[in-house]
C-alpha cells in the first residue's frame, strides 16, 4: 500500500481525496493546503487530518505522519515549499500543476535526480491519450488543417494548459486554440483535423472531477515500479502501450 500525502484542497483536490482514500492500493494520510479553518480539522466523516502546508512539510509532522508520495494539486509556488524536503526523503511526487513556469519546471526536474517525478498539466486518462493519438495523426497528416476548442466553466480565466500542451505537442501556433467559458463545465478539449474531403475530430470531455484521481492513481502505480527521474503523463502512458504491443 502506498501511503499519500494531498496538497491542495479545493475543488480538485476534494475530488482526487475521495478516489485515494477508497482505492485499495493507497492509504490517504493527510492533506495539506495553504491555510486551515483549525488546527482541528478534518476530512468529514473521517479522522484524515487537513493541515497547513507549512505544517506538512516540518521535519516533525513527516517523522510521524510519513509518506511514501505526495500528489499536488495546489499552486506552482507549493513546490518550492516541500522540494527539499520530498528530495530529502526521496518520496514520490505526482504534480497536477498547469501553469508551472520554466524555472519550477527546471527544478521539477532537479528533483527527479533523487526520486521520481511526474508532471502533467492535465492528469486524466482521456486527455493523455488524446494528445498520443492526436501526435500519431499529426505525424501521418502533416498536411492536415488543425485546430483545437476548449471549453471550461465560467469563472476560469486563462487558457487551459492543456489546450496549451496540445498545440505545444503538435507543434501549431497558440493563436489555433479557440476558448469558450460557459456554465459548470469541467473540462471539454476538442482537437479538430480538416483534410480536403473529410473531418476528424479528437474530443475529450470531463464528466466529473473524479477523473483527475483516476489519473493520479494511475500515476502513483506506475512511478512505484520505476527508478528516479523526471516523467511525464505521455511517458507513463506508453510504456503500458509498448507492454500491450509487446504482449499481442
Amino acid at each position: 500500500m502506498i501511503r499519500v500525502g494531498l496538497i491542495g484542497y479545493g475543488k480538485a483536490g476534494q475530488a482526487v481525496a475521495e478516489v485515494l482514500r477508497h482505492d485499495p492500493r493507497f492509504e490517504l494520510c493527510w492533506i495539506a493546503r495553504r491555510s486551515t479553518r483549525s488546527d482541528e480539522e478534518t476530512v468529514p466523516g473521517t479522522a484524515i487530518p487537513v493541515i497547513s502546508l507549512d505544517k506538512a512539510v516540518h521535519k516533525d509532522w513527516l517523522d510521524v505522519r510519513s509518506v511514501d508520495a505526495l500528489v499536488d494539486f495546489s499552486k506552482p509556488e507549493a513546490i518550492h515549499i516541500y522540494g527539499e524536503e520530498l528530495r530529502r526523503r526521496r518520496l514520490i511526487l505526482v504534480s497536477a500543476i498547469s501553469t508551472y513556469t520554466d524555472k519550477e519546471l527546471d527544478y521539477a526536474r532537479t528533483l527527479g535526480q533523487d526520486t521520481r517525478v511526474m508532471c502533467s498539466p492535465n492528469i486524466t486518462l482521456g486527455i493523455n491519450f488524446l494528445i498520443m493519438a492526436a501526435k500519431l495523426l499529426r505525424n501521418i497528416a502533416p498536411f492536415a488543417d488543425v485546430e483545437i476548442l476548449e471549453q471550461h466553466f465560467r469563472e476560469k480565466s486563462e487558457v487551459s494548459g492543456t489546450a496549451r500542451k496540445i498545440a505545444e505537442t503538435l507543434e501549431i501556433d497558440g493563436e489555433r486554440i479557440t476558448s469558450l467559458r460557459l456554465g459548470g463545465i469541467v473540462g471539454h478539449h476538442e482537437v479538430i483535423f480538416g483534410f480536403p474531403y473529410q473531418t476528424v475530430r479528437l474530443v475529450h470531455e470531463s464528466i466529473k472531477r473524479e477523473a483527475f484521481g483516476t489519473g493520479a492513481a494511475f500515476a502513483l502505480s506506475q512511478l512505484s515500479n520505476l527508478d528516479n527521474g523526471f516523467y511525464t503523463f505521455d511517458d507513463l502512458l506508453m510504456r503500458q502501450v509498448r507492454e500491450q504491443i509487446i504482449s499481442l
